[in-house]
């Protein structure tokens, strides 16, 4: 939610310190909280439970070692993000907490606050302190500029965040319906130019089957166990169980990729795929972007709107594992490589 600041975790535990800040003018102090409301926008306070957005920029004071000048260093920035954080107003039980602020701010409100390292510091356990960032030392004073973005009930909140993934949900089922051709009129091109006589599904998904295995053709909740080669359409792999290089970069390793078959563990067309071969068959998958990632690429050797091709092997087929046990599901390419 805050990048480069304090975890929301450490925030939560003390935000807010009251060691003797000097703020001046009209500062407040509420439950070891030290804050200024600088715009009262009239409305409806926040309340327990209620949906809070919230955006924040923090800074920090920090003497330079060599001009012994204070210097102010941003250490947080929800506009930056591009989205405010989002939290439940809950009950605050321990003192410093900036949650304590949020029932007296409404919509629009914004509010100064500052933070003594020192108190946060005195807040933590050991092994904390060993993790946080080298501006968080003793001396150093953190100032926030806290502005509500919105205040809703919690039934107000979901009904939007229904609405919004409703909205997303008929968005990318017309991207898709759009995508498809585009991507079936390249697959077909890509069939004819390398000889390739792929079988081709309802939704859309071509496969070709190398090797037909043995035994009956994969059930809805079995767990299969595959061997896997996924590549983009001109031949680059991206990612892999059994090319190590490949492996090892998207931090996998070798292990079989297991899932449990039409549970939406994986991607559609490698879901779908699978229920079309049995153990031991041997099959390449030819997913058009909407079966695979669409436009919502998860790294950057895979481009939007992409059409994957997955060679498989059925390693080992079995019933569903019982409850609480999970399969591990499909290893995706690491975003950060």
């Amino acid at each position: 939610m805050i990048k480069r600041i304090l975890p929301i975790a450490i925030l939560s535990a003390a935000i807010i310190g009251n060691s003797g800040c000097n703020s001046g003018g009209d500062f407040k102090k509420i439950h070891g909280l030290e804050y200024k409301i600088v715009k009262d926008v009239k409305g409806k306070n926040a309340k327990m439970g209620d949906i809070v957005e919230f955006n924040i920029l923090a800074k920090v004071d920090t003497l330079d070692p060599v001009t012994k000048k204070m210097n102010s260093m941003e250490v947080g920035n929800t506009y930056k993000q591009g989205k405010p954080g989002v939290t439940r107003v809950d009950e605050v039980k321990q003192p410093g907490q900036f949650q304590s602020l949020f029932p007296l701010l409404s919509a629009g409100d914004s509010a100064i606050v500052h933070i003594s390292c020192d108190t946060i510091l005195a807040t933590l356990t050991p092994d904390q302190r060993m993790r946080v960032p080298s501006w968080l030392k003793s001396g150093n004073k953190i100032n926030i500029t806290l502005a509500m973005v919105s205040v809703k009930s919690k039934e107000d909140f979901e009904k939007e965040q229904q609405a919004q993934q409703e909205k997303m949900q008929a968005d990318a089922r017309e991207h898709a319906a759009q995508q498809m051709p585009v991507d079936d009129k390249m697959l077909q091109e890509y069939f004819a130019k390398n000889n390739i006589k792929a079988q081709k599904t309802a939704s859309g998904l071509y496969y070709t089957i190398q090797k037909p295995g043995s035994g009956e053709q994969i059930k809805a909740g079995q767990v299969a166990s595959l061997k896997y080669t996924g590549k983009t359409l001109d031949g680059k792999t991206f990612d892999s169980n059994v090319d190590m290089a490949v492996a090892q970069k998207n931090h996998h390793g070798g292990d079989l990729l297991k899932f449990t078959v039409g549970q939406g563990q994986m991607i559609p067309g490698v879901d779908e795929g699978t229920a079309l071969l049995k153990k031991g068959s041997k099959a390449t998958l030819y997913l058009p972007s909407p079966l695979a990632y669409g436009e919502h690429s998860p790294s950057q050797d895979i481009a939007p709107n992409a059409i994957m091709m997955f060679d498989v092997e059925v390693v080992e087929v079995a019933d569903a594992p019982p409850p609480g046990a999970m399969p591990k599901s499909m290893p995706v390419p690491n975003p950060s490589k």
